[in-house]
């Protein structure tokens, strides 16, 4: 069996062959720059040749590509972009007009093709990645599943903060419960079954459709990031043993931090990494252990939110460790008095939103779950490794 896991950041994309033939320490794995960080370098290019720029495709993760496209418009070059892929930036279109990028048709940008440089904005390109790992003597031909996370703040109605809409949606997930693993596989989707809202999360599955290389009939799972490198940390040896576990993914952009126990998710914030530092969220997560944190601590804060479904505490002085960090800024508690550990499931802190993945898919798709758990708890291979096959 095979499965192709995709953890798409803001800085990485972070790409997991899962083979059931190897132990999972001998998967192939790739850490490539993230797709909105590729857009991000195309535009820089584009505004050094001085040509104008034409944005198409669909909504993708925003950030270094939105700010390099502001960075060419303010250099004296036009930025024409699509309805859709002005989604990236903005939910209201207006507040796109407002940035001065040009709105046109796909039919107008037919038309401004051959006058422009034209980028196509998507999160998930399969056929790129089919021919990378092409590359390295490694097919994608025999995929038995397709697994791609990213963040999605969701698509709010206007009259509905996007900061309350993205934590009403986590509250959502959390109270619907399925499976094992603390509920957090509830936050991954098979095609079917994806939330209309969840704009950013519809958009892989109809990049994948529209891919030349992407099977019809290849199963597609969906993820939210945060949530899938939370689950994946687990799988660490140190994790695995504990009742209890309060754990933060510190993100480029968002850090979501889960208290996990019997009964599953007890409590959760989610807040904006940059407006963090040490001492702020040392004081959100020991709110969370002992359950003072309210959801205006944080909103009010310019954070998502908080939410705490148990009176019981926490006690971040038992065990060999207080809180468990993943994520690419986790060495904001480096120091921290809290007595940090830093997880590396099977060996690779990077991948942990992959090993997450998996792990969600065998719950999405029960078809699989047999295989992919006995890899999970370290059965190894049973079959033929593919250099042997």
């Amino acid at each position: 069996m095979q499965i192709l896991t995709i953890d798409i950041g803001t800085g990485t994309q972070d790409i997991y062959l899962y083979d059931s033939r190897l132990d999972l320490e001998n998967g192939f794995k790739l850490v490539a720059p993230s797709p909105t960080m590729l857009v991000h370098h195309q535009i820089k290019a584009c505004t050094r040749r001085g040509e104008p720029l034409l944005l198409t495709g669909s909504i993708m993760g925003g950030g270094p590509s939105q700010w390099a496209a502001e960075a060419h418009r303010k250099a004296g070059f036009p930025v024409y972009i699509t309805p859709q892929a002005a989604l990236s930036f903005n939910d209201d279109l207006e507040k796109v007009r407002a940035m001065n990028f040009k709105l046109i048709s796909e039919e107008e940008a037919s038309a401004l093709s051959r006058r422009c440089t034209r980028i196509e904005l998507q999160d998930f390109n399969f056929s790129a990645i089919s021919r990378a790992c092409a590359e390295l003597g490694i097919s994608l031909d025999n995929l038995d599943a397709v697994a791609v996370a990213v963040f999605d703040h969701g698509n709010a109605p206007p009259d509905i903060s996007d900061r309350q809409f993205r934590f009403d949606y986590l509250n959502e997930r959390i109270q619907s419960s399925r499976g094992p693993n603390y509920s957090l596989s509830n936050f991954a989707f098979p095609t079917t079954a994806v939330p209309a809202s969840m704009t950013r999360l519809q958009s892989i599955v109809h990049s994948a459709r529209r891919d030349p290389l992407f099977p019809p009939a290849l199963p597609l799972v969906v993820m939210d990031t945060a949530p899938a490198a939370v689950l994946g940390a687990l799988f660490d040896p140190q994790l695995k043993a504990q009742q209890e576990l309060l754990v933060a993914n510190i993100g480029n952009f968002h850090t979501l931090a889960f208290r996990l126990g019997a009964g599953g998710i007890q409590g959760v914030f989610e807040h904006h990494t940059g407006l963090l530092d040490q001492a702020r969220l040392e004081h959100l997560l020991r709110s969370l252990a002992d359950g003072s944190l309210r959801h205006a601590d944080v909103f009010e804060d310019h954070g998502h939110g908080a939410l705490v479904y148990t009176s019981q505490p926490y006690d971040l002085t038992q065990g060999e460790f207080g809180v468990s960090v993943t994520g690419p800024r986790r060495s904001m508690l480096k120091s921290s008095s809290l007595r940090p550990y830093f997880p590396a499931p099977f060996g690779d802190m990077m991948i942990a939103g992959c090993f997450g993945l998996l792990a969600a898919t065998a719950d999405v798709l029960p078809e699989l779950s047999e295989t992919i758990r006995q890899s999970l708890a370290g059965a190894g291979g049973s079959g033929t490794p593919p250099w042997d096959a």
